[in-house]
């Protein structure tokens, strides 16, 4: 008799055991599990914005408007597809407001345009990919083109940081750059003599 007794309170004490332990593994899925479609969404929005603050970061330091000097060895494009004076539609989205609003075409030369990566010289992340810097805007740079993967000086002040920055040339087009005014679609004042958008950026005000 005293056997059974302290028989079914075993049982009884360990029945008690696994249920507790059920109970707590239930509180603690209930605790981590996240809908996914929750999930998804908040993922979505993270890389949203990641991928908005990287373009910002790049960017962030760029001088919008420029004083309309130019280098003094800078060829005049003799026959350009968009004149001074002219309108066109800005097809590139350097930065917010570019894309879509009408410029108003500043300057036209023929060179040969770079996109390039660096490092700012007053510190921070690399810019990579930097659209655009012409031949006439590299130190030293001699006559002929550049190819890909070559070492240059920055000798432009686009960006904050830019001017004296070593760089390595990503690719090199000839082509005819623009410097343009426009008013970006975002809002705000207008921009004047903006370097640079090449020919390829543009197209005509329908």
């Amino acid at each position: 008799m005293k056997r059974n007794i302290i028989t079914t309170g075993l049982v009884s004490i360990f029945t008690v055991f696994l249920l507790s332990a059920w109970a707590g593994e239930t509180d603690e899925n209930t605790d981590t599990e996240t809908d996914p479609n929750t999930q998804e969404e908040t993922d979505k929005e993270t890389g949203s914005d990641s991928k908005e603050s990287m373009e910002s970061m790049n960017h962030s330091g760029m001088n919008m408007s420029g004083s309309g000097e130019v280098p003094e060895e800078l060829q005049e494009a003799a026959n350009p597809t968009y004149e001074v004076g002219s309108q066109a539609i800005i097809e590139s989205d350097h930065m917010k407001g570019m894309k879509g609003a009408e410029a108003t075409i500043a300057g036209a030369y023929d060179t040969t345009v770079y996109t390039v990566s660096y490092t700012p010289t007053t510190g921070g992340e690399k810019v990579t990919d930097h659209k655009w810097v012409i031949h006439e805007e590299l130190e030293d740079a001699g006559e002929a083109s550049l190819e890909p993967g070559t070492e240059v000086t920055l000798n432009a002040d686009h960006m904050e940081g830019m001017d004296g920055a070593t760089a390595e040339i990503n690719s090199a087009e000839e082509t005819t750059v623009y410097m343009v005014d426009f008013v970006p679609t975002t809002g705000g004042e207008e921009v004047t003599n903006h370097k640079w958008v090449t020919e390829s950026e543009l197209s005509p005000v329908e």
